[in-house]
């Protein structure tokens, strides 16, 4: 169990850090994938339960993971105090 919280944590620190659209998705999808799996896996017993928590978990966390993505990853005040945001 130590393990699991070691590496859940681990996961959930290093997801933060992707701010391109297509990196917060695939981040998402693999943590959303690994958490539907034990879920799925616990909540039936079975591999099928763990393959079927897995997908929908994956399938949540990539849309999850793109929808979030900031919209503006570069902000700058320019020379006259106007604040410029680019992408």
């Amino acid at each position: 169990m130590k393990k699991i919280m070691i590496a859940s944590t681990l996961a959930l620190a290093l997801a933060g850090c992707a701010t391109e659209r297509g990196d917060r998705a695939l981040g998402g999808a693999a943590i959303g994938g690994a958490t539907g799996a034990v879920v799925g896996g616990l909540a039936t017993g079975r591999a099928g339960g763990a393959l079927a928590g897995a997908a929908i978990g994956a399938a949540g966390g990539a849309i999850i993971g793109a929808e979030t993505t900031p919209r503006y990853s570069r902000c700058y005040i320019d020379d006259y105090g106007r604040e410029i945001c680019r992408r």
